[in-house]
């Protein structure tokens, strides 16, 4: 099994990288665990008082059980990840089930602060991105997925995101392995990455016996 982390700050194209190693991967050899799953629940504060809870610091996630799941995984057991509501932040009852895959990715914004995890990643990612462009995508999304008005985000990101990311996100970058500059545009540090992953796989194949060309 190959661990990638890929980390970067919000806005800065990590879905259309995780997408695009996605694709360029036999079909269901890929488990994605997204860091955003395994935050916090905060069903137990009031509703008026989650909207201050800061989601961009590292305590905002519960490392503990995203290990967990991790070492599960290895050891070849299927888990039932958690799933988290941005409209209530609260954790939903509902799970997905990961089960051992030849890739696993774990995806978000905080994935290289957290010791534990850098240990067990393979691969470490850095998605980098202008700010401004990062703002842009997050005005965007949070709006359109998150019910939240233009003047609410550029508020949070002046108070918190802007803040978290120069503390904790950006000194991540140099625990990472590669950088991808320009977010999911840039296709041939992409291409260089999948082309790594590949290599790995049949470079495992070939320690099991397995012929690598029963993977396409």
């Amino acid at each position: 099994m190959l661990i990638i982390g890929i980390a970067g700050g919000t806005g800065s194209g990590k879905t259309t990288v995780v997408n695009k190693i996605i694709n360029s991967l036999p079909a269901g050899e890929v488990a994605v665990m997204p860091q955003d799953s395994y935050y916090k629940d905060s069903s137990h504060i009031p509703p008026q008082e989650r909207s201050k809870i800061n989601f961009d610091e590292p305590n905002a996630i519960e490392w503990t059980l995203l290990v967990r799941h991790l070492e599960e995984l290895k050891e070849g057991k299927t888990v039932q990840m958690p799933t988290y509501s941005y409209l209530t932040c609260t954790r939903q009852t509902e799970t997905v089930e990961i089960r051992p895959s030849d890739v696993v990715i774990v995806e978000g914004i905080l994935v290289l602060t957290d010791p534990v995890i850098r240990n067990m990643l393979d691969i470490k990612v850095f998605v980098d991105a202008d700010a401004d462009d990062r703002l842009i995508r997050v005005i965007a999304r949070d709006c359109i997925e998150r019910g939240r008005t233009p003047e609410i985000v550029i508020n949070r990101y002046q108070e918190v995101l802007k803040p978290m990311h120069c503390q904790y996100i950006e000194p991540s970058k140099r625990y990472a392995d590669l950088i991808v500059p320009q977010g999911g545009s840039n296709t041939v540090a992409i291409n260089l990455l999948t082309d790594y992953i590949e290599s790995r796989l049949h470079r495992g194949c070939a320690l099991r016996g397995v012929n690598p060309a029963t993977l396409n």
